[in-house]
């Protein structure tokens, strides 16, 4: 019975080691496409052979570094083989996150709708 309380738990801390050792990896890619890159979030499938990776881009160009990411996938899986102590390594699966995009947009907006009601009063 306690085993099975404890496997989500597994999941959440391999996907926190991945997130910290691929941010230490991607620091090593000279690809001029990868900008300033942001980890979000990282979702590990259940049986560890997937890693869907969401990220936001402070600087370049969203798809372009989605592309040379997944071209990298690779390269960084093999070194996250060689600092994680699991069995299974992850395929990494890139995707550019838009919630920080959409977010600024929105306060961008807020901030619009408020000068004009400012404006107006």
């Amino acid at each position: 019975m306690r085993h099975k309380r404890s496997a989500p738990n597994r999941g959440h801390r391999v996907a926190d080691q991945i997130q910290r050792d691929l941010a230490e990896l991607m620091r090593e890619l000279k690809d001029p496409r990868i900008g300033l890159v942001t980890i979000n979030t990282i979702e590990v499938s259940p049986d560890y052979a997937h890693a869907q990776v969401y990220f936001s881009l402070l600087v370049g160009d969203a798809l372009e570094c989605e592309a040379a990411l997944n071209e990298a996938a690779g390269f960084l899986r093999n070194g996250l083989f060689k600092r994680l102590a699991i069995h299974t390594v992850p395929t990494l699966h890139f995707h550019f996150d838009k919630t920080t995009e959409r977010a600024a947009d929105l306060s961008a907006l807020i901030a619009k709708a408020n000068a004009v009601r400012a404006k107006d009063d």
